[in-house]
């Protein structure tokens, strides 16, 4: 492999690795401002307890999703230099105020959170908890801003030529609202909250399906359906937005999603295929027409496709491309499917004695991972060969003095690191959810219960 394959091969496979725990913890933190919230309205120590178990939860995550970014930030500077220079006016203040600003507001009221049960008064540790939550949304919005302006670049000016060029910020604020920024946060966020949703129900299932803890458990589910159905239903109003989007303003990259290849012409829907590149053919089944009505609210306005671009500047892969996306768009599919029907089952009484679908919430928790894990992959190599659109070239950006025996080197390493890391997380997650939402110690486990289930458990 060159240089440039294997650069790109470790930062996806670093992001990709880093990016399973930010989500869960802007989505479990979400979830615990509900949780501590009904607590303070109510009294009702099932939900007091409900919000300690998960605090834990979220510790955990958050310490890990730590550990595994700082690595990224360093590729920046050893693999790709040129990026770097190119655009460290724009990408670097974007991620200064995620660490000045977010990332310090949510480390701030994170010791708040863990250690300030009984030694402030309830309102301040709420106050606590919406800070965390607060701030690991905050920390999103700056992220994904970053990657916005790579997306649809503006409210900058090139200065200098050549090897000294680079992009300086011109508009502070045309660069963070940028023509792509609001759409793919919004896509980002709802991402997020669906994985805490679906994280919290997971373990709620899983409990329910053992007889243990049903008293914090079942309530625990019914806020996290209803959360996951609600933010199912927007995930799939704000993926038809960002569509709309990508259709304006990276045309090839919409292209790429659907196989669509003539040059102008009305575009189907694919709900599944096989792209045959060499030969410019999808094969599989499409509904025709209906990219062209939901890009143009019409079925005879045409649609760009691959041929109408140069091919140095059209994604490669298509393939791949057409996969991730339509796997992501099913998953979300899926997601919408399973939250209308646990809601449905809820409401005639009898979710919590359905065995069978119980167990397909304990292993739903995989759906929204994949679903963001996948979404990112196909919006970043829908961008290609671009890695500031329209501006540098990937192939450009590389550092000029790594090698790929270097490169080769740092990812066995990486790979065994994270691989440790990760087994460590689930070891530590799994001893968190089997010593269940009580004391570790048995004594003050049937103490603990004992108090919650004389309280307002209805």
């Amino acid at each position: 492999m060159d240089v440039e394959i294997l650069a790109r091969l470790q930062f996806a496979f670093t992001i990709s690795f880093h990016y399973i725990y930010p989500p869960l913890s802007i989505g479990l933190g979400l979830l615990l401002v509900v949780m501590e919230g009904i607590y303070l309205r109510t009294g009702n120590k099932i939900y007091e307890t409900m919000t300690r178990f998960w605090v834990k939860i979220f510790a955990l995550i958050f310490g890990i999703g730590v550990a595994t970014g700082i690595v990224m930030e360093f590729e920046f500077g050893t693999n790709w230099a040129v990026y770097s220079k190119y655009v460290g006016d724009i990408f670097g203040s974007a991620l200064a105020a995620e660490g000045l600003f977010a990332f310090a507001l949510e480390s701030g009221f994170l010791g708040v959170l863990l250690f300030g049960w009984n030694k402030v008064s309830p309102k301040v540790h709420f106050i606590s908890t919406l800070g965390v939550s607060f701030g690991s949304i905050f920390s999103a919005i700056w992220i994904v801003v970053a990657n916005s302006w790579m997306q649809t670049p503006a409210g900058y000016k090139i200065v200098r030529e050549g090897l000294f060029a680079r992009a300086e910020i011109t508009d502070f604020w045309a660069m963070v609202f940028n023509p792509s920024s609001i759409d793919r946060l919004t896509h980002v966020l709802l991402g997020a909250f669906l994985a805490g949703a679906f994280l919290v129900m997971s373990v709620n299932a899983w409990y329910i399906l053992k007889g243990k803890y049903k008293e914090i458990a079942e309530p625990g589910f019914k806020i996290a359906l209803i959360a996951a159905t609600a933010f199912s239903l927007l995930q799939l109003i704000s993926g038809h937005s960002s569509a709309d989007g990508v259709a304006i303003n990276q045309p090839e990259k919409l292209a790429a999603f659907e196989g669509h290849y003539d040059s102008s012409a009305v575009a189907d829907m694919y709900v599944f295929g096989w792209v045959d590149d060499e030969n410019q053919k999808v094969s599989g089944i499409a509904i025709p027409k209906l990219l062209t009505f939901l890009i143009h609210q019409d079925f005879t306005t045409p649609i760009k496709g691959l041929n109408a671009f140069p091919v140095k500047n059209r994604p490669g892969n298509v393939n791949l491309i057409f996969q991730t996306y339509h796997l992501m768009v099913s998953l979300g599919m899926i997601m919408i499917g399973l939250s209308l029907f646990g809601l449905f089952m809820l409401l005639r009484g009898r979710l919590f004695n359905s065995k069978w679908l119980m167990w397909i919430f304990v292993f739903s928790v995989l759906f929204p991972q994949i679903a963001n894990q996948i979404g990112w992959f196909s919006a970043e190599l829908g961008r290609q060969p671009w890695i500031v659109y329209g501006l540098l070239r990937t192939s450009d950006a590389i550092s000029k003095s790594v090698s790929a025996s270097e490169i080769w080197f740092s990812l066995i390493l990486f790979t065994i690191v994270y691989s440790f890391l990760f087994l460590l997380f689930i070891y530590l997650l799994s001893k968190k959810i089997l010593s269940g939402p009580y004391s570790y110690s048995e004594e003050s486990h049937r103490s603990r219960q004992k108090e919650v289930l004389s309280g307002e458990y209805n």
